[in-house]
């Protein structure tokens, strides 16, 4: 657990209203202090936590010392009916044979006449009687509105619903339904970086599974805000105990248990998320400042084989139960830990930048003479468009912008002599070397010998505000911007919108950029196990765009050769399940869990 270091400034986290209160307990015990919108600026905080999306402004305009807790335009998950509709083209890309971990679904009402279709083949593979199927609305969450038909007269719905083939032959605990809450975090889409917490929660129904009672929903239906309400939460079930969850440590006992060798299935649901985010990954803007956790519900039939249920965008953090408290205070502190936070982000604002710009600015723009100077983001200081009509209000809204941006350049006046000072000292190499100057028909392969960096590489909010603050009070630049047009100048003074606006762009700062050669992630951050990129291959792969072809190339060679090493016996192949990669070209763990989970004695109710 890494906790704020004595004397230094302390990180500040923002949450939306709502947020569990485990999180804010959790980051407060880390030395963490939260954000008080009246007592501080509006950018000085290090993460924000919201249980909900963020508008893409909030991506545009974030700060290189701050992180948000979901990427952009991940729905294609997240929503059940995108989810159905990106695993159904992944299944046509690469083949059934691969994206077979996801039950049959149709989207309805579109897709009634399909689901019709096949609803009346299902009747003579069965002897004459329809399957089971499960509907669920696209835009809800914890069980609402959910509920398993077999005649079409059941099936009524008044919004949008997924319809799926209900898995009639779940593996069971004493009689009792479960599946498996798997949380995966997800550091980055752009490379892709996946960590999956080793341990977990197993969500039990709290009555026993009968098909002759599809109406219940305690029987049928495994999320806790539905079965905390059943008549025998409370009771003291067979194997299962009270309540309605097990920790997967213990789960993992009870595979034992059942002398079931568990390394096949975990690489399988493994495997299942890397599949499922590869549908996305591409889709998914860069955002190096942002972090998402997912819970991943898998149920398990009784073949052992995973199937993947949905995916949750926050999943609950709410502490409900004894297994609540060991897995999700656990699972939090790791996650902030897996972020990497280093001390440079309390340092923030002018801080922040007296810290980066040392180089830029000399080491007398250091002196404790110069006022803090506020890094704002691009967004907030644009020129109004002269053709630009505006309401009240937003004359309001930019009178207020303006103001800050007023207050940043005269922060910035008394840097401005600093940078004009750099940019005369440069001025002999610039001559020599055009690569200051845009467009320019000479050599760029000349190298500066100036002991300060050229103006070009000062990121564009400093100079945007210094450059500014200079015109007004009569310096002079040395890029000689008079006999530039306005849209050519290294400054960036005068530029025209885009005609085709990008949404969720995030800003870039030079400080962030990834080099080509970047180093691979750890293996390991507390229970948190990295899961993808598993070898140089996907590394590889992984980097920048992610190569979804070459990805799931590898995830399928990586499930033939546990399933070869899975047929043989005994000793074998136990051994074989240490080393399933070749080599040096493995680097991730590929084990579930402690390698030596504790005796069933320690962890299982006695049947």
């Amino acid at each position: 657990m890494a906790l704020a270091a004595p004397g230094a400034t302390p990180l500040v986290f923002r949450l939306q209203e709502g947020t569990p209160e485990v999180v804010r307990e959790v980051l407060l015990e880390r030395g963490w202090v939260e954000y008080n919108k009246q007592e501080q600026e509006e950018g000085d905080w290090n993460l924000y936590w919201r249980t909900s999306a963020f508008r893409h402004a909030e991506y545009e305009n974030i700060l290189p010392w701050q992180r948000l807790n979901h990427h952009p335009k991940t729905s294609g998950l997240t929503r059940k009916d995108s989810l159905a509709r990106n695993l159904k083209r992944m299944r046509g890309t690469f083949g059934s044979a691969l994206y077979d971990f996801s039950p049959t679904a149709f989207i309805l009402p579109n897709d009634y006449t399909r689901f019709l279709a096949e609803y009346t083949k299902d009747q003579p593979e069965n002897g004459g009687t329809p399957g089971y199927w499960i509907c669920k609305p696209v835009d809800l969450s914890r069980g609402r509105g959910i509920f398993v038909f077999k005649a079409i007269k059941d099936l009524t719905y008044d919004s949008p619903v997924i319809v799926q083939r209900y898995i009639s032959n779940p593996l069971l605990v004493s009689g009792y339904k479960f599946d498996l809450r798997i949380y995966v975090c997800v550091r980055s889409f752009h490379p892709l970086t996946v960590y999956m917490y080793q341990e977990g929660l197993v969500r039990f129904a709290t009555e026993k599974y009968k098909l002759t009672s599809l109406d219940n929903p305690f029987a049928h239906l495994t999320n806790t805000s539905i079965n905390k309400f059943g008549p025998s939460y409370t009771t003291d079930k067979e194997r299962v105990g009270p309540g309605c969850k097990w920790t997967m440590s213990k789960f993992r006992c009870f595979l034992h248990s059942q002398d079931i060798d568990e390394l096949l299935l975990w690489q399988r649901i493994t495997s299942i998320v890397t599949l499922t985010l590869l549908t996305v990954a591409p889709s998914v803007p860069p955002s190096p400042n942002c972090m998402e956790l997912f819970g991943f519900d898998v149920l398990i039939d009784n073949n052992y084989k995973p199937w993947l249920l949905e995916v949750n965008c926050s999943p609950a953090l709410s502490l409900d139960c004894p297994a609540d408290v060991t897995v999700k205070k656990g699972l939090l502190h790791d996650l902030f830990d897996l972020l990497n936070y280093k001390k440079i982000d309390s340092l923030r604002q002018s801080g922040y930048l007296r810290q980066r710009y040392r180089g830029f600015l000399g080491p007398e723009s250091l002196e404790s003479t110069i006022p803090p100077v506020l890094l704002l983001p691009k967004s907030m200081c644009q020129p109004i468009s002269q053709h630009q009509s505006f309401s009240q209000g937003n004359l309001q809204s930019y009178s207020s912008a303006s103001e800050d941006c007023s207050h940043a350049k005269e922060h910035s006046r008394s840097i401005a002599v600093q940078l004009s000072t750099a940019a005369r000292r440069s001025r002999s190499d610039s001559a020599r070397c055009s690569k200051y100057i845009p467009n320019s028909k000479a050599s760029i392969s000349c190298e500066s010998n100036s002991k300060y960096p050229p103006l070009s590489k000062i990121p564009k909010g400093i100079q945007l505000a210094a450059s500014q603050a200079t015109l007004e009070s009569g310096s002079q630049l040395s890029l000689k911007q008079k006999k530039l047009p306005l849209k050519q100048s290294s400054l960036g003074l005068g530029k025209l919108p885009p005609i085709h606006i990008q949404r969720y762009k995030p800003p870039s700062f030079p400080w962030e950029q990834t080099p080509q050669n970047s180093p691979r992630p750890p293996s390991r951050v507390g229970d948190f196990i990295l899961t993808f990129p598993f070898n140089d291959v996907t590394f590889k792969a992984s980097q920048s765009k992610v190569n979804v072809r070459v990805a799931v190339h590898e995830v399928h060679r990586l499930i033939h050769r546990l399933a070869s090493s899975d047929n043989q016996k005994g000793k074998a192949r136990r051994e074989a399940r240490v080393e399933v990669c070749d080599g040096k070209e493995c680097f991730g763990s590929l084990l579930w869990g402690p390698r030596y989970p504790p005796l069933l004695s320690e962890c299982c109710s006695p049947p």
